[in-house]
Order: C-alpha cells, then sequence, then structure tokens
C-alpha cells in the first residue's frame, strides 16, 4: 500500500520520525483497535487515535451524552447532548481524519457479546468507570490473548498499565477480585478534575500506538500512577504473571466469563 499525497502531508509529523517512518504509519493504517468507553478516558483516547490514523476503531458504549459528561469528556460538544456517545464520538472522528473507518456499537459490554466485540481487533482499550467492566474486560482479553490498556481516574488521580497475554500480569494479578458493591465511592461521590481524563486517556492512546508500530517500551508488567495535585508520576513494578491469578495462570479457575454486579462507578487503589 503506497500513502497518498494527502496522506504523506497529514502524517507528516510521524513520517519523519525515525521510529515510525512510512512502515510505521502503514501500520497504524492496517491496524484495528476496539475503544470500550466513550467518556472521559475514551474520549481522548479516540481523538488522538483518530488523528493518528488508525485505520479502523471501534466505539462501544451505551450511553447518551448529558450536559455532566463535557466537563471531561472532550470528544462531545453541546449540541451533541441527547445522542449517542458512540455515535457522537465516530462524528467527531471523521471529522477531524475522513481516511479512517469507525465502528459503532451501541451497547453494554457484558459476558455474551464481548468475545464477539474484540475478536476482529488488534489492541483493546478499556476506557470504563466501573469495576465489573474492567474484570470482564481483562477476562475476555486475556482468554482471547488480545492486548489492551487498563486505566482508571477519580479525584486527581490516575493510573494505567498495558497487558499483553502470556507476557505480563492482567488485571486481576494486581486486584483479585472486584469490591463487594457499595464498598467505594462512585465518581459522581467523589469527583474527577476533567484534564485527568486527557492526561491518561492519552497516554492509553499511546500504549495502543506504541504496540501496534513496534516502537518503544510497553507498560507491560508496570502501574504507572499519576498525582496531579503533586504532580507526580509513578512506575510501579508488578508481580510476575499468573503467580496465583485466576484467569492468566497457567491452571486457571476461571475459564468462563462472568459478569458481575454493575457499578456505576469505580475508585481506584
Amino acid at each position: 500500500m503506497a500513502l497518498t499525497n494527502e496522506q504523506l502531508e497529514r502524517y507528516s509529523r510521524h513520517i519523519i520520525l525515525k521510529e515510525i517512518g512510512v512502515r510505521g504509519q502503514k501500520k497504524l493504517l492496517e491496524s484495528k483497535v476496539l475503544i470500550i468507553g466513550a467518556g472521559g478516558l475514551g474520549a481522548p483516547a479516540a481523538l488522538y487515535l483518530a488523528a493518528a490514523g488508525v485505520g479502523t476503531i471501534g466505539i462501544v458504549d451505551a450511553d447518551v451524552v448529558d450536559l455532566s459528561n463535557l466537563q471531561r469528556q472532550v470528544i462531545h460538544t453541546t449540541n451533541d447532548i441527547g445522542k449517542k456517545k458512540a455515535e457522537s464520538a465516530a462524528e467527531t472522528m471523521r471529522a477531524i481524519n475522513p481516511d479512517i473507518t469507525v465502528n459503532t456499537y451501541y451497547k453494554f459490554v457484558n459476558s455474551e457479546n464481548i468475545s464477539e466485540l474484540i475478536k476482529d481487533y488488534d489492541f483493546i482499550i478499556d476506557g470504563t468507570d466501573n469495576f465489573p467492566a474492567k474484570f470482564l474486560i481483562n477476562d475476555a482479553c486475556v482468554m482471547a490473548k488480545k492486548p489492551f490498556s487498563h486505566a482508571g481516574i477519580i479525584r486527581f488521580k490516575g493510573q494505567l498499565t498495558t497487558v499483553i497475554p502470556g507476557e505480563g500480569p492482567c488485571y486481576r494479578c494486581i486486584f483479585k477480585d472486584p469490591p463487594p458493591k457499595d464498598a467505594v465511592p462512585t465518581c459522581k461521590q467523589a469527583g474527577v478534575i476533567g484534564a485527568m481524563g486527557g492526561v491518561i486517556g492519552s497516554l492509553q492512546a499511546m500504549e495502543a500506538i506504541k504496540y501496534l508500530t513496534g516502537t518503544g517500551d510497553l507498560l507491560v508488567g508496570y502501574l504507572l500512577t499519576y498525582d496531579a495535585l503533586k504532580m507526580e508520576f509513578h512506575k510501579v513494578k508488578l508481580p510476575p504473571r499468573g503467580k496465583g491469578c485466576a484467569v492468566c495462570s497457567d491452571t486457571p479457575s476461571i475459564t468462563k466469563l462472568i459478569d458481575y454486579e454493575q457499578a456505576v462507578c469505580e475508585l481506584k487503589h
């Protein structure tokens, strides 16, 4: 596939990077990324992946845009209130880059549909805001051997890691099980600074781009945390993959996907 003159201009700042070049840009154009959640994390991730020229991007979200979303979910505008988030996100992405294909899925992910949703994609971005969805995404991706980016934000803090099944620890290696219902406050109760989504969601897009182009070191085996009030990043080494893990060990005890009771939003540890 030869890049057109328009593509050479659009992606020129990528192409002059020796780590990317024409070869890396072609890889991005041929790649497929699924973003689960078009909210605070998924919005900036989707914007940057669209701008980067990831050829096919899927957006999964069962919600509609409301006024309280606009403080952090920058892919939507005031005129989008009442619109399906997946469709609103897709319109913005296509406006940024008509070079790409955007697939929309207006649904909640659950144990019955997630395997079908992720099967055709090269990389998954977890932009959800609750523990049940995060454990489900982790388990489905581990079982399907799909690499993914986990992230979460709350108040002035955020975290992320990249999971490549078979190469590093998964989400369950860090957090064994979802907390009991109502054990932690929701994001509506705790609040979140809007720009935190931009910081962490953009880092998720960066991890996806690095994975797809084979460039740099991924956060496999590490948890990156960010405290905005202190302006501190910490990169924490995680325990080895699979040791006692119920899903990614050599003898997993969880072999079927589980739908845990859904919470509204999670609090990060």
